[in-house]
C-alpha cells in the first residue's frame, strides 16, 4: 500500500474524526451532492457521513476532499413553486440586463466587465460593426 493511499484510507475515523476513504473507492450506499442531485435527492438535514481524500498540489492542504452522504437518508428534491420560479426569473432578468444601456444583453453579464461586452469596449464594437457593414456591401 502507498503512503499517499495509506493516508487516505481511514475507514473507522480514528485519524480523521469520520470515515475516510480514497478517491474513487466509495463504498456503496455512499453519494457526493451533486450525485444525490442527478438521482433527484438532497441529504435532508443528515451530517456528512463519510469523506473522500486525495492529494492535490494546486491546494493549501495539500488534500482534496468530497463528503458524502448516506443515500437511504437522503430525502428527495423539493418541487419548483411559482414564487421560486418567478423569482428565479426576475434574478437571472438582472443577470442579463446591462446596467449601463439598460437592455437585454443576451447573455449573463461578465462579472469582470460589469456591463455588456459593447458597452465596455465601444470602440471595437464600432470597427465589428463598420468590418460587418462592408462585408455586407462589398460584393
Amino acid at each position: 500500500m502507498s503512503l499517499t493511499y495509506a493516508k487516505c484510507y481511514d475507514p473507522t475515523g480514528a485519524r480523521h474524526g469520520i470515515p475516510t476513504f480514497p478517491w474513487w473507492l466509495a463504498p456503496d450506499g455512499y453519494a457526493t451532492r451533486r450525485q444525490l442531485r442527478a438521482r433527484g435527492l438532497r441529504p435532508g438535514g443528515q451530517p456528512v457521513q463519510a469523506q473522500l481524500m486525495r492529494r492535490s498540489r494546486g491546494r493549501k492542504s495539500g488534500v482534496l476532499v468530497a463528503y458524502l452522504y448516506r443515500i437511504e437518508h437522503a430525502k428527495p428534491v423539493r418541487p419548483m413553486t411559482p414564487g421560486r420560479a418567478s423569482a428565479l426569473a426576475k434574478a437571472m432578468t438582472a443577470r442579463r440586463t446591462c446596467p449601463q444601456c439598460r437592455t437585454d444583453a443576451g447573455y449573463c453579464i461578465p462579472t469582470s466587465l460589469g456591463m455588456c461586452v459593447p458597452c465596455a469596449y465601444p470602440d471595437d464594437a464600432m470597427a465589428v460593426g463598420d468590418a460587418k457593414a462592408r462585408s455586407i456591401r462589398s460584393p
